[in-house]
């Protein structure tokens, strides 16, 4: 089985993994941010290192995709291929930070990645508002994503929310966690657990 969560920036996705991991026995995968060797370029100027930036991250992730798709045990991701691409992809290119070419050339090599995977048996997208997302990168203070402009976060949020609702083809559990700290409120990781349990594990699944 796989789970992905899928959130912007600061929504608490790792966190969530490494939790929910914990909690079931399931074994977790974490993207490739720490030693990612784009990223840190890629905040000082988005325009120049968008191409390679993102063509490693769908490398990284087309890979874990591939060992997840062989595996025979239940494996949580944090984020997948499907919100790098309708999401980070498409807000750099609507905002300028990928050309038509760069953008053309990446998407055919998507579409035929994808041609040869499938979707996570459930997605389960952390939505957050701006405030929220902007307290929790003050939070954990990562030199990095303290350059991140706030119409970046809302373009991602907006991308978020269209990639849902109108891109992604898989079973979404949608969880509001603005007024949620499921990393110290053991009641709020419970009404999350609920809700997995209630989309993997009824009788009757929610669709």
């Amino acid at each position: 089985m796989h789970i992905a969560i899928a959130g912007n920036i600061g929504s608490g996705k790792t966190t969530l993994t490494r939790m929910l991991a914990k909690h079931y026995g399931w074994e977790p995968r974490f993207e490739a941010v720490s030693y990612n060797p784009y990223l840190e370029d890629y905040y000082k100027d988005i325009q120049r290192w968008s191409f390679p930036l993102e063509v490693y991250f769908l490398k990284e992730r087309f890979k874990d995709i591939i060992d997840i798709n062989k595996a025979n045990h239940c494996i949580i991701q944090d984020r997948s291929i499907f919100e790098g691409v309708h999401v980070f992809v498409a807000n750099n290119k609507a905002q300028g930070n990928l050309s038509d070419r760069d953008y053309e050339t990446f998407m055919e090599l998507f579409e035929q990645m994808v041609n040869i995977v499938k979707y996570p048996d459930l997605l389960i997208y952390l939505r957050a508002s701006i405030p929220h997302l902007v307290a929790n990168i003050q939070k954990r203070g990562r030199d990095y994503e303290q350059q991140i402009s706030i119409d970046y976060l809302k373009g991602l949020n907006e991308r978020y929310e269209d990639f849902i609702q109108h891109k992604y083809g898989g079973r979404v559990l949608i969880i509001d966690v603005d007024n949620m700290d499921f990393l110290h409120n053991r009641e709020d990781f419970a009404k999350i657990v609920d809700k997995v349990n209630s989309r993997l594990f009824s009788l009757f699944p929610e669709p």
